[in-house]
Protein backbone atom coordinates (compact mmCIF):
# COMPACT_ATOMS: atom_id res chain seq x y z
CA UNK A 1 0.00 0.00 0.00
CA UNK A 2 1.35 3.40 -0.95
CA UNK A 3 2.12 6.07 1.62
CA UNK A 4 0.37 8.78 -0.41
CA UNK A 5 -2.52 9.38 -2.72
CA UNK A 6 -2.58 11.73 -5.68
CA UNK A 7 -5.21 14.47 -5.46
CA UNK A 8 -6.11 16.69 -8.42
CA UNK A 9 -8.64 19.53 -8.58
CA UNK A 10 -9.49 20.41 -12.20
CA UNK A 11 -10.66 23.97 -12.84
CA UNK A 12 -11.71 25.73 -16.00
CA UNK A 13 -8.32 27.37 -16.50
CA UNK A 14 -5.91 25.52 -14.20
CA UNK A 15 -5.43 22.30 -12.25
CA UNK A 16 -4.01 21.88 -8.76
CA UNK A 17 -2.44 18.56 -7.83
CA UNK A 18 -0.37 17.08 -5.01
CA UNK A 19 0.59 14.02 -3.03
CA UNK A 20 -1.30 13.73 0.26
CA UNK A 21 -0.40 11.29 3.04
CA UNK A 22 -2.64 9.61 5.64
CA UNK A 23 -2.27 12.60 7.98
CA UNK A 24 -3.31 15.12 5.33
CA UNK A 25 0.20 16.42 4.75
CA UNK A 26 0.73 17.80 1.26
CA UNK A 27 3.85 17.43 -0.86
CA UNK A 28 4.78 17.88 -4.53
CA UNK A 29 2.09 20.57 -4.88
CA UNK A 30 1.87 21.75 -8.48
CA UNK A 31 -0.40 23.83 -10.68
CA UNK A 32 -0.78 23.35 -14.43
CA UNK A 33 -3.00 24.91 -17.11
CA UNK A 34 -6.11 22.86 -17.82
CA UNK A 35 -5.53 23.05 -21.56
CA UNK A 36 -7.80 22.74 -24.55
CA UNK A 37 -10.88 20.53 -24.56
CA UNK A 38 -9.44 18.27 -27.26
CA UNK A 39 -6.54 17.25 -25.01
CA UNK A 40 -7.81 17.90 -21.49
CA UNK A 41 -8.42 14.24 -20.56
CA UNK A 42 -4.92 13.31 -21.65
CA UNK A 43 -3.53 16.38 -19.84
CA UNK A 44 -5.12 15.20 -16.60
CA UNK A 45 -3.88 11.65 -17.17
CA UNK A 46 -0.33 12.95 -17.70
CA UNK A 47 -0.55 15.14 -14.61
CA UNK A 48 -1.69 12.16 -12.52
CA UNK A 49 1.12 10.03 -13.91
CA UNK A 50 3.73 12.67 -13.16
CA UNK A 51 2.51 13.01 -9.57
CA UNK A 52 2.46 9.22 -9.14
CA UNK A 53 6.09 9.19 -10.24
CA UNK A 54 6.98 11.33 -7.18
CA UNK A 55 6.04 8.50 -4.80
CA UNK A 56 4.23 5.23 -4.29
CA UNK A 57 0.59 6.34 -4.63
CA UNK A 58 -2.19 4.10 -3.31
CA UNK A 59 -4.90 5.75 -5.45
CA UNK A 60 -5.87 8.92 -7.30
CA UNK A 61 -8.71 11.28 -6.45
CA UNK A 62 -9.89 13.76 -9.08
CA UNK A 63 -12.36 16.61 -8.53
CA UNK A 64 -13.89 17.95 -11.75
CA UNK A 65 -16.56 20.50 -12.67
CA UNK A 66 -19.75 19.68 -14.51
CA UNK A 67 -22.06 16.72 -14.11
CA UNK A 68 -20.52 13.70 -12.34
CA UNK A 69 -21.88 10.25 -11.51
CA UNK A 70 -19.72 9.33 -8.51
CA UNK A 71 -21.38 5.92 -8.14
CA UNK A 72 -20.59 4.87 -11.72
CA UNK A 73 -17.30 6.86 -11.53
CA UNK A 74 -18.02 8.74 -14.76
CA UNK A 75 -17.59 12.40 -15.71
CA UNK A 76 -20.90 12.78 -17.53
CA UNK A 77 -20.67 16.27 -18.98
CA UNK A 78 -18.72 19.52 -18.83
CA UNK A 79 -19.57 22.31 -21.23
CA UNK A 80 -16.44 24.29 -20.36
CA UNK A 81 -14.03 21.35 -20.66
CA UNK A 82 -15.76 19.76 -23.63
CA UNK A 83 -16.19 16.17 -22.46
CA UNK A 84 -19.08 13.77 -22.18
CA UNK A 85 -19.30 10.31 -20.54
CA UNK A 86 -15.61 9.96 -19.63
CA UNK A 87 -14.90 6.97 -17.32
CA UNK A 88 -12.69 7.81 -14.35
CA UNK A 89 -10.14 5.24 -15.54
CA UNK A 90 -9.43 7.42 -18.60
CA UNK A 91 -8.00 10.13 -16.34
CA UNK A 92 -5.26 7.97 -14.81
CA UNK A 93 -2.55 5.51 -15.90
CA UNK A 94 -3.80 1.97 -16.43
CA UNK A 95 -4.59 -0.04 -13.34
CA UNK A 96 -4.49 2.80 -10.80
CA UNK A 97 -7.50 2.97 -8.39
CA UNK A 98 -9.33 6.24 -8.91
CA UNK A 99 -12.21 8.14 -7.32
CA UNK A 100 -14.01 10.85 -9.29
CA UNK A 101 -16.04 13.62 -7.67
CA UNK A 102 -17.77 16.89 -8.46
CA UNK A 103 -15.37 19.67 -7.45
CA UNK A 104 -17.78 21.52 -5.17
CA UNK A 105 -18.99 18.34 -3.46
CA UNK A 106 -15.35 17.30 -2.95
CA UNK A 107 -14.77 20.63 -1.22
CA UNK A 108 -17.81 19.97 0.97
CA UNK A 109 -16.40 16.57 1.93
CA UNK A 110 -13.14 18.24 2.98
CA UNK A 111 -14.91 20.92 5.02
CA UNK A 112 -16.93 18.21 6.76
CA UNK A 113 -14.01 15.95 7.51
CA UNK A 114 -11.52 18.47 8.84
CA UNK A 115 -12.65 21.99 7.98
CA UNK A 116 -15.34 24.42 9.14
CA UNK A 117 -17.97 21.66 9.10
CA UNK A 118 -16.00 19.14 11.15
CA UNK A 119 -18.33 17.25 13.47
CA UNK A 120 -21.45 18.59 11.70
CA UNK A 121 -23.56 16.07 9.78
CA UNK A 122 -25.87 18.52 7.98
CA UNK A 123 -24.49 21.72 6.48
CA UNK A 124 -24.31 23.73 3.29
CA UNK A 125 -20.94 24.55 1.74
CA UNK A 126 -21.29 27.44 -0.72
CA UNK A 127 -18.19 28.57 -2.63
CA UNK A 128 -18.75 31.99 -4.16
CA UNK A 129 -16.65 32.27 -7.29
CA UNK A 130 -17.20 32.84 -10.99
CA UNK A 131 -20.38 30.81 -10.63
CA UNK A 132 -22.28 29.38 -7.67
CA UNK A 133 -22.94 25.74 -6.91
CA UNK A 134 -23.15 24.25 -3.44
CA UNK A 135 -22.28 21.07 -1.63
CA UNK A 136 -25.27 19.87 0.34
CA UNK A 137 -23.90 17.69 3.13
CA UNK A 138 -26.76 15.60 4.50
CA UNK A 139 -26.21 12.91 7.11
CA UNK A 140 -22.47 13.31 6.69
CA UNK A 141 -22.44 12.70 2.92
CA UNK A 142 -22.45 15.12 0.00
CA UNK A 143 -25.86 14.79 -1.65
CA UNK A 144 -25.81 14.66 -5.46
CA UNK A 145 -29.52 14.17 -6.17
CA UNK A 146 -31.20 11.64 -8.44
CA UNK A 147 -29.29 12.72 -11.57
CA UNK A 148 -26.25 14.51 -10.20
CA UNK A 149 -27.69 18.03 -10.35
CA UNK A 150 -28.07 18.50 -6.60
CA UNK A 151 -26.62 21.73 -5.24
CA UNK A 152 -27.35 24.11 -8.14
CA UNK A 153 -28.30 26.86 -5.71
CA UNK A 154 -26.88 29.50 -8.04
CA UNK A 155 -29.78 28.91 -10.41
CA UNK A 156 -32.53 29.17 -7.85
CA UNK A 157 -34.51 32.30 -8.75
CA UNK A 158 -34.42 34.92 -6.02
CA UNK A 159 -36.28 37.51 -8.11
CA UNK A 160 -38.54 35.75 -10.65
CA UNK A 161 -38.75 38.87 -12.83
CA UNK A 162 -35.07 39.74 -12.44
CA UNK A 163 -32.16 39.81 -14.84
CA UNK A 164 -32.02 37.11 -17.52
CA UNK A 165 -29.44 34.45 -16.75
CA UNK A 166 -27.24 32.57 -19.20
CA UNK A 167 -28.98 29.37 -18.06
CA UNK A 168 -32.24 30.58 -19.66
CA UNK A 169 -34.03 31.50 -16.43
CA UNK A 170 -34.51 34.93 -14.84
CA UNK A 171 -33.44 36.32 -11.49
CA UNK A 172 -31.00 33.57 -10.56
CA UNK A 173 -28.98 33.97 -7.35
CA UNK A 174 -25.75 33.60 -9.35
CA UNK A 175 -26.70 36.63 -11.46
CA UNK A 176 -26.52 38.87 -8.39
CA UNK A 177 -24.20 37.29 -5.84
CA UNK A 178 -21.44 35.43 -7.68
CA UNK A 179 -18.04 37.10 -7.84
CA UNK A 180 -18.36 37.59 -11.59
CA UNK A 181 -21.83 39.14 -11.21
CA UNK A 182 -20.69 41.56 -8.50
CA UNK A 183 -17.80 42.75 -10.69
CA UNK A 184 -20.02 42.97 -13.80
CA UNK A 185 -22.84 44.83 -12.06
CA UNK A 186 -20.43 47.40 -10.63
CA UNK A 187 -18.99 48.06 -14.09
CA UNK A 188 -15.97 49.95 -12.84
CA UNK A 189 -13.25 47.46 -13.67
CA UNK A 190 -12.97 46.24 -10.06
CA UNK A 191 -12.84 42.65 -8.88
CA UNK A 192 -15.63 41.44 -6.61
CA UNK A 193 -13.31 41.63 -3.61
CA UNK A 194 -12.49 45.24 -4.49
CA UNK A 195 -16.19 46.06 -4.83
CA UNK A 196 -16.81 44.72 -1.32
CA UNK A 197 -13.87 46.71 0.04
CA UNK A 198 -15.07 49.92 -1.67
CA UNK A 199 -18.67 49.72 -0.50
CA UNK A 200 -18.23 52.25 2.34
CA UNK A 201 -17.09 55.02 -0.03
CA UNK A 202 -18.45 54.03 -3.47
CA UNK A 203 -22.26 54.30 -3.74
CA UNK A 204 -22.38 52.02 -6.79
CA UNK A 205 -20.33 49.38 -4.95
CA UNK A 206 -22.65 49.71 -1.95
CA UNK A 207 -25.76 49.19 -4.08
CA UNK A 208 -24.26 46.16 -5.85
CA UNK A 209 -23.10 44.63 -2.56
CA UNK A 210 -26.43 45.30 -0.85
CA UNK A 211 -28.29 43.57 -3.69
CA UNK A 212 -25.87 40.62 -3.61
CA UNK A 213 -26.33 40.27 0.15
CA UNK A 214 -30.12 40.48 -0.16
CA UNK A 215 -30.07 37.79 -2.86
CA UNK A 216 -27.91 35.57 -0.65
CA UNK A 217 -30.27 36.15 2.26
CA UNK A 218 -33.24 35.00 0.17
CA UNK A 219 -31.44 31.98 -1.27
CA UNK A 220 -29.99 30.83 2.04
CA UNK A 221 -33.30 31.33 3.86
CA UNK A 222 -35.03 29.10 1.33
CA UNK A 223 -32.37 26.44 1.78
CA UNK A 224 -32.57 26.74 5.57
CA UNK A 225 -36.33 26.29 5.62
CA UNK A 226 -36.19 23.26 3.34
CA UNK A 227 -33.25 21.33 4.80
CA UNK A 228 -32.56 22.82 8.25
CA UNK A 229 -28.75 22.88 8.09
CA UNK A 230 -26.77 23.17 11.32
CA UNK A 231 -24.24 25.40 9.57
CA UNK A 232 -23.58 27.35 6.37
CA UNK A 233 -19.96 27.54 5.17
CA UNK A 234 -19.03 30.26 2.67
CA UNK A 235 -16.01 29.52 0.50
CA UNK A 236 -14.54 30.53 -2.84
CA UNK A 237 -12.55 33.64 -3.60
CA UNK A 238 -15.14 35.99 -2.11
CA UNK A 239 -14.79 34.34 1.31
CA UNK A 240 -11.55 36.32 1.54
CA UNK A 241 -13.67 39.43 2.16
CA UNK A 242 -14.28 38.02 5.65
CA UNK A 243 -16.69 39.82 7.95
CA UNK A 244 -17.27 42.61 5.44
CA UNK A 245 -19.33 40.03 3.57
CA UNK A 246 -20.27 37.49 6.23
CA UNK A 247 -21.72 39.92 8.78
CA UNK A 248 -24.31 41.43 6.39
CA UNK A 249 -25.10 37.96 4.98
CA UNK A 250 -25.88 36.73 8.50
CA UNK A 251 -28.15 39.73 9.06
CA UNK A 252 -29.92 39.26 5.70
CA UNK A 253 -30.49 35.57 6.40
CA UNK A 254 -31.85 36.23 9.90
CA UNK A 255 -34.21 38.91 8.56
CA UNK A 256 -35.82 36.35 6.23
CA UNK A 257 -36.54 33.82 8.99
CA UNK A 258 -39.49 34.91 11.11
CA UNK A 259 -40.09 31.89 13.36
CA UNK A 260 -36.71 30.20 13.74
CA UNK A 261 -33.09 31.09 14.36
CA UNK A 262 -30.69 31.26 11.46
CA UNK A 263 -27.89 28.71 11.33
CA UNK A 264 -24.36 30.03 11.90
CA UNK A 265 -22.56 31.33 8.82
CA UNK A 266 -18.79 30.77 8.76
CA UNK A 267 -15.95 31.18 6.30
CA UNK A 268 -14.17 28.15 4.88
CA UNK A 269 -11.39 26.73 7.04
CA UNK A 270 -9.56 25.27 4.03
CA UNK A 271 -9.60 27.95 1.37
CA UNK A 272 -8.70 27.36 -2.28
CA UNK A 273 -7.40 23.81 -1.73
CA UNK A 274 -10.75 22.44 -0.51
CA UNK A 275 -11.51 20.57 -3.76
CA UNK A 276 -8.05 19.03 -3.89
CA UNK A 277 -8.15 17.93 -0.25
CA UNK A 278 -11.61 16.46 -0.76
CA UNK A 279 -10.22 14.51 -3.71
CA UNK A 280 -7.47 13.21 -1.43
CA UNK A 281 -10.00 11.98 1.14
CA UNK A 282 -11.99 10.20 -1.56
CA UNK A 283 -8.79 8.67 -2.96
CA UNK A 284 -7.88 7.23 0.45
CA UNK A 285 -11.38 5.80 0.72
CA UNK A 286 -10.99 4.23 -2.74
CA UNK A 287 -7.75 2.70 -1.47
CA UNK A 288 -9.63 0.96 1.36
CA UNK A 289 -9.52 3.53 4.18
CA UNK A 290 -13.16 4.52 4.85
CA UNK A 291 -12.24 6.78 7.78
CA UNK A 292 -9.66 8.75 5.82
CA UNK A 293 -9.25 12.28 7.05
CA UNK A 294 -10.82 11.73 10.47
CA UNK A 295 -7.50 12.26 12.22
CA UNK A 296 -6.34 15.21 10.10
CA UNK A 297 -5.62 18.39 11.99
Amino acid sequence: MGEHVVAIDVGGTSMKGALVDRLGRVSALERRPTGRSATVVEDIRRFAGDLIAHGDAAAVGIAVPGLVDSVANVALYSANLGWRDVPAADFVPDGVPVALAHDVRAGGVAEGVYGAGRGVTDFLCLPIGTGMAAAMVLGGSAYAGSRGWGGEIGHTPVWPDGEPCACGQRGCLENYASASAIARRHGGGLTAEQVVAAADEDPVAKRVLDEAVEALGIGLATYTLLLDPALIVIGGGLAGAGERLLAPVRAALASRLAFREAPPVRATAIGPHAGMMGAAILAWRAAGHPDAGSDWS
